[in-house]
């Protein structure tokens, strides 16, 4: 009988806490602070801190880090404005860096 498995998930890299479905990245071919980012659509068990504006290597955006519920880890940041219009498609999305979370049920 074959095991029943989960949603692919990601999880934060220091203490394992869920903070992403598989199915909700929209793209693998972002750049972090740290290397190699995803765009999500949508994190769980995540805390966003204060908005500020920061110029990123797509132009000017309103971000606001985004950190673990649980260990508080910098896992990111989420998207709140955009100020070039071929950019708008980002808000609201979320920035995950691939060296700050881990795969689970794969």
């Amino acid at each position: 009988m074959a095991e029943l498995m989960g949603p692919r998930l990601y999880s934060c890299c220091n203490c394992k806490n869920q903070v992403a479905l598989h199915d909700d990245v929209i793209s693998k071919a972002f750049q972090g602070r740290n290397g190699r980012a995803f765009l999500f659509s949508h994190a769980m068990n995540v805390v966003v801190g204060p908005k500020e504006d920061r110029q990123l290597m797509t132009g000017l955006h309103t971000v606001a880090d985004v950190y673990c519920s649980d260990c508080r880890e910098v896992l990111g940041w989420k998207y709140e404005r955009a100020y070039e219009e071929t950019q708008k498609y980002k808000e609201g999305k979320f920035i995950l860096e691939k060296s700050k979370i881990v795969k689970e049920n794969w």
